[in-house]
């Protein structure tokens, strides 16, 4: 028995439940940009290996370097990658580089702008410090956890992955989702467009929504209005999801629907959500299906707040699928009863604090001005937002 008329964040977990757990691969680093870590990472060194420190200029004795000026005789030198293999002893002192190792008997560091150096003579014009050594193991110790399950492979994550001592990574595989349109009217933009036909413009948002997401996009041909069109496409697709776009609703042709009811299984029909209410979950000979509206608006807003928390929910991503702030509204925001709506909406900073301005396109075919919106603006069943009054807003 589906649920239908169900609130957004059943659906959410419903849909999770219903996708499949993608499996996991090893990619060496420069492949692994942007994925989702599968498995904690573990550091294998300390960082850093040695005390280090962290500026040019030279190591000495913290006590030899209280009272300046005070000059030191230079014993040598340390460099990264080729240390000072002796002992720093009283009244002596090494020049040393960003990086490099402190030696034996050194426990301070004097930069360089406070040096004067003749020949062998260094003279320190104000004193040493001890808290410009890096301590060996400072930044992470080995074994130490330094990323989740669940990370996103950022920049600055890979070149932890690189100083923890990692070469590959465990990540996991992205799911390969089909993007199939339906619908008699639909034809490929550029083609002559006869009266009542409509160019397909929710193949190409929901393309770049995956791509966004890290996920893998696969354009299927274009079905027309019967369910044997669907199945053909489907034949060979080799897909992990598939995501439809028009025929979920209550019309003679809505074939989605009419597949998924007489030959599949129907998880969830209709959300309490506006734009986007026919959303339909289900499975076709086990392939997980997601219908989204055909509209343009309700199909690229039921991607962002349902499909995308899902598939973070099943990565276990550990960022949010959504910025969230509160921002003043600009001018009001209505209500409708018994659903959460997600109106598009325009961020701005005025006047000293954020504020939240009216998309001014309430259709759901109305795509250009979800096209330059920047927000959704949540609203509460039967919870009107008026002018003045902070708003929820999730910040695309």
């Amino acid at each position: 028995m589906h649920r239908q008329h169900i609130d957004l964040d059943e659906a959410i977990q419903i849909l999770k439940d219903t996708l499949p757990l993608p499996e996991t691969e090893i990619l060496p680093l420069e492949q692994a940009a942007g994925r989702v870590l599968a498995v904690p990472l573990l550091a294998r060194v300390d960082h850093p290996s040695v005390d280090d420190s962290a500026m040019d200029g030279i190591a000495c004795k913290l006590s030899d370097s209280q009272r300046t000026p005070v000059t030191l005789k230079l014993v040598g030198e340390s460099r990264a990658g080729e240390g000072f293999s002796g002992v720093v002893n009283t009244g002596e002192c090494i020049r040393i580089y960003t990086g490099a190792p402190v030696p034996e008997g050194a426990d301070a560091i004097c930069k360089v702008e406070d040096l004067q150096i003749e020949g062998d003579q260094v003279t320190l014009l104000h004193p040493a410090r001890s808290q410009d050594i890096r301590h060996r193991g400072s930044d992470f110790r080995a074994g130490q956890e330094g990323l989740q399950k669940g990370d996103v492979l950022s920049p600055a994550r890979l070149a932890l992955c690189a100083s923890m001592g990692h070469r590959t990574v465990e990540v996991f595989k992205k799911l390969r989702v089909g993007i199939l349109s339906t619908g008699d009217e639909i034809i490929e933009a550029g083609e002559p467009l006869a009266p009542g036909q409509v160019y397909d413009s929710n193949k190409y948002g929901i393309y770049a929504q995956l791509l966004d997401l890290g996920l893998e996009p696969v354009l299927l041909p274009h079905a027309a209005d019967h369910p044997e069109k669907v199945k053909e496409n489907l034949k060979e697709a080799g897909l992990d999801v598939l995501l439809t776009s028009g025929g979920v609703s209550m019309g003679n042709y809505d074939i989605v629907r009419d597949l998924l009811f007489g030959e599949g299984e129907v998880r969830f029909w209709k959300v309490n959500l506006r734009p986007g209410g026919p959303a339909l979950c289900g499975l076709w000979e086990g392939l997980p299906v997601l219908g989204l509206p055909g509209n343009p608006v309700s199909a690229l807003v039921v991607f962002e707040v349902l499909f995308k928390p899902a598939v973070f929910a099943l990565l276990e991503r550990t960022d949010p699928p959504h910025r969230k702030v509160r921002a003043r509204a600009s001018n009001p925001f209505k209500a409708v009863p018994k659903k959460t709506a997600y109106w598009r909406a325009k961020l701005v900073f005025e006047d000293g604090e954020l504020q939240v301005q009216d998309g001014n396109a309430p259709l759901s075919n109305m795509l250009r001005g979800l096209a330059h919106a920047n927000a959704l603006v949540v609203v509460q069943p039967g919870e009107a937002i008026e002018a003045g009054e902070l708003a929820e807003v999730l910040w695309l």
